[in-house]
């Protein structure tokens, strides 16, 4: 394989990884150029291992969640409803603070909303519980619980940007007139 031809006035420079002035398909970053977490293997186990671990504890409070929260069988799945609720409530304020407030927190996202909160909430539990209300003839609840449920964690969805914003704006204020 012949290197590519280069044009009038294309230069070496000194320093320059080999493989972008080969015309590598990488471009002008090169063969040692830092990668990012997605494509070092390191930090993918890394990032794999704390959403493993965060899940496990999201799994428990859930699993607490739903031992606080009794419900006799046929009636409407408060343990679940207000699980996904708060859930949502707690996706939305975390990203936004980990987006705007800690956005160099690399590993704060997956602990806490991919690991944590992804096996807190339970879209499983939600559709199972939905079908069980169905099969077992009592459809208006089951409707009631799948479309509350849905506008519920939107909503608490919402509700949580907005009191992060909030907080960050309470924060900015604070900090001009401190500072």
């Amino acid at each position: 394989m012949t290197a590519p031809r280069r044009a009038a006035g294309d230069e070496i420079r000194a320093g320059e990884p080999r493989a972008s002035r080969e015309g590598a398909p990488w471009g002008r970053a090169g063969v040692g150029a830092r990668r990012g977490p997605r494509t070092h293997p390191g930090a993918q186990r890394t990032i794999m291992v704390t959403i493993g671990c965060a899940g496990a504890l999201g799994a428990l409070a859930r699993y607490a969640m739903s031992r606080l929260v009794r419900v006799p069988p046929g009636h409407f799945p408060w343990s679940t409803f207000w699980t996904n609720v708060t859930g949502s409530l707690a996706v939305g304020l975390v990203l936004v603070l980990l987006a705007e407030r800690f956005p160099r927190a690399r590993l704060a996202r997956p602990l806490v909303v991919t690991g944590f909160l992804g096996a807190y909430t339970t879209f499983s539990t939600y559709a199972v519980e939905a079908d069980l209300l169905f099969r077992g003839h009592d459809v208006t609840t089951g409707a009631v619980y799948a479309f509350v449920s849905l506008f519920a964690g939107i909503l608490a969805a919402a509700a949580g940007v907005v009191a992060a914003r909030a907080l960050i704006a309470v924060e900015h204020r604070l900090s001009e007139q401190l500072g």
